[in-house]
């Protein structure tokens, strides 16, 4: 072995990573992009979970409960409903994770040592999310409560507690973690092998030289796409068609919202991700880098859209990272049409920012690839 020829080799391989700007990036951006968001952005336990209060008492047991509620930092109040239709609706959208619910006569049947019911429904359908929280909610209203039971009103302090907490775990009674999961992957699948594919299918065509021979034709760049486009849309639906499948027969995932409906929001799906790999495959020189992008886009999409970690439990500047991504509100919307039956009214403002990311990826992509072409 010639230590000349050796260091000669070596020399040449620092020079052609140097030269490989993309390459170089990822191999610093990944680590660091890796470390940010699971030392800062994952947090399994979630705290200031959102939370709608029906109050028909009004009274200081009342007051003092939903205080505590909220100084305990599991739970945030957002909204003050005026019945239970209301919170039903803001648990099926999504909007809040709690709603409390305390009867008029709460106060009368407190003091009179006749167990008031309290309802407390929950958005169960991410197990994690909610689990810390309904852990302590018991013992965060039998202190809040307690601390009014002074005076005569002491012999009510001694168990059973004076009241009766009934916690509703809605859409995932159970707490099964395969509801959770097994529809998002759906989006997970579709990010991955929508844009990965597309973004090799046009670079490998470019390293091979066929590129050139579409120059030599009057198609025109609007053309290139779609036609690449479409057939890529059908394979993303057979994969949907697939884990449906499985969701069912193997996992018994229900399925109670419209499959037309989420068939209709995986065109605007399916669109944005290719969308995405055209734009990466004007981006990158070869096949490797084109791989590269699609794991950078990749990595913060799992991990910030809600499928492996709550959504609420991340940092603000998390969360604003995610609700940018188009994942993040597909997660939302076929959890909500499987597991909560959400109708088109209900999912309405998650789809408007698929197809505002859809026509701005699309027209980038359009954008660099007549660039591309000239």
């Amino acid at each position: 072995m010639s230590w000349r020829r050796f260091i000669a080799v070596l020399l040449k391989e620092f020079r052609q990573v140097r030269r490989d700007r993309l390459t170089f990036g990822m191999m610093v951006g990944v680590p660091i992009l890796q470390l940010v968001l699971f030392g800062f952005a994952i947090n399994g336990d979630v705290r200031q979970l959102p939370l709608a209060v029906h109050d028909a008492d009004r009274s200081i047991f009342s007051r003092s409960l939903v205080a505590a509620l909220e100084t305990s930092q599991y739970f945030r109040v957002v909204r003050h409903i005026s019945g239970a239709p209301e919170g039903d609706a803001l648990l099926a959208r999504g909007e809040v994770q709690f709603v409390l619910s305390l009867p008029a006569d709460f106060s009368r049947k407190l003091v009179r040592g006749e167990r008031p019911v309290i309802l407390l429904a929950a958005d169960a359908t991410d197990p994690a999310a909610t689990g810390n929280a309904l852990a302590v909610v018991e013992a965060v209203a039998a202190r809040a409560i307690g601390r009014d039971l002074a005076g005569p009103l002491a012999s009510l302090r001694p168990a059973p507690l004076p009241f009766e907490l009934r916690p509703q775990r809605r859409y995932n009674p159970e707490g099964l973690t395969r509801y959770n999961i097994v529809p998002g992957l759906m989006g997970v699948i579709l990010t991955m092998t929508m844009i990965m594919m597309t973004a090799l299918a046009i670079t490998r065509e470019r390293e091979r030289g066929t590129m050139e021979n579409l120059l030599a034709t009057p198609v025109s760049p609007l053309e290139v796409m779609t036609g690449k486009i479409v057939p890529y849309i059908v394979i993303g639906y057979v994969q949907v068609a697939v884990i449906l499948i499985a969701a069912r027969l193997l996992f018994d995932v229900p399925m109670v919202g419209s499959l037309w409906l989420l068939s209709a929001v995986l065109v605007l799906y399916i669109a944005a991700n290719l969308a995405i790999g055209f734009t990466f495959s004007t981006i990158a020189r070869n096949q490797l880098q084109a791989m590269q992008l699609t794991f950078f886009f990749f990595l913060p999409s799992i991990l910030l859209s809600g499928f492996m970690f709550p959504f609420r439990g991340m940092p603000g500047w998390a969360q604003a990272i995610g609700e940018l991504l188009p994942i993040t509100h597909f997660l939302r919307i076929v959890r909500g049409i499987m597991l909560k039956g959400n109708g088109l009214v209900d999912i309405l403002p998650q789809v408007w920012p698929i197809a505002l990311f859809m026509l701005l990826a699309g027209a980038v992509a359009l954008l660099r690839f007549r660039q591309t072409l000239d």
